[in-house]
C-alpha cells in the first residue's frame, strides 16, 4: 500500500501544479477579450481566430482543472442523503462512485475521443468560420483533460482505501477548516453585531 499512496502522492503533485498554472488560461482568455472588443470598435476589424482561441483556452481551463477540483474536493456534491451517513459510509459511496462511474466514464472518453483527435491531426482539420484555427489543439484538451482525471480518480480511490484501513487521515476533508459560505456568514454575523441598536 505505501508504494501505492507514493503513487498518489506524485498524481495529487502533477494535478495541484497543473491547477495552480490554469488560471493563467483564463486571464489569456480575458485578455484576448478586452483586447478584442477594443480593436473591433477603435479600428473596426475583427477576426474569428480572437474568438476561437478565447473557445479554446476556456476549453483547456475548464478540462485542464477537472483533476484539480477533484483533489480539493470542490466538484459538485449532492450530500443530502449521504451527509447523514458516516465517515465510512460516505468513504464507501466515493470508492462505489469511483470505480463504477468516474474511472469507466474516463476510460470510455478516452476510447471514444482519442479517434476524432488523430483524424483532426491528420487532416489538419480547420474551423469552418472565415478565419478560423485548426481544431486539433482543442479536440487534444478531451484526453488530456480526462487522462488527468482519471489519474486523479485512481490517487483519490487509493486515499480512500487507505484511510478505511487506518493508514491515513480522512482524504475527503478540506484542508482549510471553513467555506467560502462559512467565513461570509462569520462576516455578516460580525456585522450584524457591531451595527448600534436603532432608536
Amino acid at each position: 500500500m505505501s508504494a501505492l499512496l507514493k503513487l498518489s502522492r506524485a498524481i495529487d503533485g502533477l494535478n495541484a501544479w497543473i491547477g495552480r498554472w490554469v488560471i493563467w488560461l483564463i486571464f489569456a482568455s480575458t485578455l484576448i477579450s478586452a483586447l478584442n472588443a477594443v480593436v473591433r470598435k477603435a479600428f473596426d476589424y475583427s477576426s474569428n481566430a480572437y474568438l476561437e482561441v478565447q473557445w479554446y483556452l476556456f476549453a483547456a481551463s475548464f478540462l485542464l482543472a477537472s483533476a484539480f477540483t477533484l483533489l480539493n474536493n470542490e466538484h459538485v456534491r449532492i450530500d443530502v442523503i449521504a451527509a447523514r451517513f458516516s465517515r465510512r459510509t460516505q468513504t464507501w459511496i466515493d470508492i462505489f462512485g469511483f470505480v463504477f462511474f468516474l474511472i469507466p466514464m474516463c476510460v470510455a472518453v478516452l476510447w471514444l475521443g482519442m479517434p476524432t483527435v488523430m483524424q483532426a491531426w491528420h487532416s489538419g482539420e480547420m474551423s469552418q468560420n472565415a478565419g478560423g484555427l485548426i481544431r486539433w489543439p482543442v479536440y487534444a484538451m478531451m484526453p488530456l483533460g480526462f487522462s488527468l482525471l482519471l489519474l486523479q480518480g485512481l490517487s483519490e480511490l487509493i486515499k480512500r482505501v487507505a484511510f478505511l484501513m487506518g493508514l491515513i487521515a480522512d482524504p475527503a476533508k478540506k484542508a482549510h477548516e471553513k467555506t467560502a459560505e462559512e467565513e461570509l456568514a462569520e462576516e455578516i454575523r460580525r456585522l450584524a453585531d457591531q451595527e448600534p441598536p436603532k432608536a
